[in-house]
């Protein structure tokens, strides 16, 4: 039969407590960067995905008109070679 020394199991909930703790702390400390990160990226002036598609599309159909004007006023001034 073998008995359990109560200094030994002290320590030991001690230490799982102890590694608990750390745990937690580490937890902690990951959000925290995590957060700060955000917070420095909110700080700049970035796009989103879809505000960057946006935009790209309009630019991409303003050149379209633009080409299309250019050619109306050519043909407008007679130098479109007709």
């Amino acid at each position: 039969m073998q008995s359990e020394n109560p200094f030994v199991a002290d320590f030991v909930k001690m230490m799982n407590g102890a590694a608990g703790t750390l745990a937690g702390v580490g937890r902690e400390a990951r959000d925290n960067a995590r957060e700060r990160f955000r917070e420095f990226l909110g700080d700049m002036d970035f796009v989103s995905r879809e505000e960057f598609e946006a935009v790209k599309e309009m630019a991409a159909t303003a050149r379209g008109e633009i080409e299309d004007l250019k050619a109306r006023i050519a043909k407008l001034e007679g130098k479109s070679g007709e």
